[in-house]
């Protein structure tokens, strides 16, 4: 049991060493500075800043209670342990319960490790995922859809909440494009290593001889902009429509004006919102989108400035492949950027994505 106690000693040095290295000390001061704010008489006056405001306290007291829940667990079964050995009265059960007991904090530790990685500008905010089918016609569409279905459930993993905000069917099956909208801490952090082409190789379900077929599916990401970052629009450079939310059989979703494009003259960038909902509320949800956009072309703008000169410079345009998945001749997933490759395809797009994410962080702090 001397190696298991050390085992045990090895993980409270990793959950210290990392404990400083996500400044806990600081983000305890940052919560004790909010907290006061949110109990000034006015808070609720600005009511989407409080909320806004309200959902940082939240993630910060979380990601606070769950470390020095950690570590004080560690700390009990470490001194139980010693304790217990000193003793000399170890029985074959005693030795179960620590064995199990460590092997269970060891998964935890390892499951929120890579938060470590998250210190780049908006990896602590909320998401916004598209996905838009490429080449490969119904079987494009079809991938499209099992990629949406792969992000809800990797979302639901981690206790995020994703909310469909705009959908396009496809012809016969699958999407043409999807947009969600994901809440949860460092949301954006964990998925922005998913943007770019996500590439498919299998026996098409789509044509009678079942014929062996690659799709392609483009994949952005972008952070939803707090109130205080986002960027000055003049209205006199937008151009609104609004139309009729066409449901399916060529029914209309609400009786109202509800479906909204947004164009954004300077750009050309155009945002389409059409969901069961108000046109008001979509028209929010238009905006955000558009800002989002209008920030990563900045950052993209900035990024390329200093990177171009390196070569190092993409975007998650159709040229950017990053990920393949081979269902046909045999199975894999492979990360182009890091060579990472799992040999059950299922497991992936079933939501298990952890590992191909925290690879791709780790090679981006190797490039820094």
């Amino acid at each position: 049991m001397h190696e298991l106690l050390k085992k045990i000693q090895n993980l409270l040095q990793e959950i210290e060493s990392l404990k400083e290295r996500l400044d806990l000390a600081g983000k305890r001061v940052q919560a004790g500075e909010i907290e006061k704010e949110m109990q000034a008489p006015d808070f609720w006056n600005d009511q989407a800043k409080a909320r806004e405001i309200s959902e940082t306290y939240n993630a910060l007291k979380s990601e606070l209670d769950f470390w020095e829940s950690l570590h004080k667990q560690a700390e009990d079964l470490f001194v139980l342990l010693s304790e217990q050995i000193k003793s000399g009265e170890l029985q074959a059960s005693d030795r179960e319960y620590f064995e199990t007991s460590f092997e269970e904090l060891q998964k935890k530790y390892l499951g929120a490790r890579i938060s470590a990685f998250f210190s780049k500008k908006y990896d602590d905010h909320n998401a916004l995922l598209s996905i838009h089918a490429g080449a490969g016609g119904t079987d494009a569409q079809d991938w499209a859809e099992m990629l949406l279905r792969m992000y809800l459930r990797f979302c639901e993993r981690k206790g995020f909440k994703a909310e469909i905000i705009d959908q396009s069917k496809g012809t016969e099956a699958g999407i043409k494009s999807v947009t969600i909208e994901i809440h949860g801490h460092y949301a954006y952090g964990y998925l922005k290593s998913e943007a770019g082409v996500h590439r498919l190789v299998r026996l098409s379900e789509f044509n009678p001889a079942h014929t062996r077929e690659t799709s392609f599916a483009l994949v952005e990401v972008l952070p939803v902009l707090k109130s205080e970052e986002e960027i000055k629009i003049d209205p006199k450079d937008l151009k609104i429509e609004t139309s009729t939310a066409s449901g399916h059989g060529g029914q209309s979703v609400n009786t109202t004006y509800s479906a909204v494009r947004i164009i954004h003259i300077p750009t050309g960038i155009r945002v389409s919102i059409q969901n069961e909902r108000s046109q008001h509320q979509n028209k929010e949800k238009a905006m955000e989108i558009l800002q989002a956009k209008l920030n990563l072309l900045e950052e993209e703008r900035r990024q390329k400035e200093k990177q171009e000169i390196r070569g190092e410079f993409h975007s998650a345009e159709w040229g950017n492949q990053i990920r393949s998945y081979v269902l046909h001749p045999y199975k894999m997933v492979k990360d182009h950027r890091t060579d990472y490759q799992s040999t059950d395809p299922n497991r992936v797009l079933n939501g298990d994505l952890d590992d191909f994410i925290e690879k791709y962080l780790e090679s981006t702090i190797s490039m820094v």
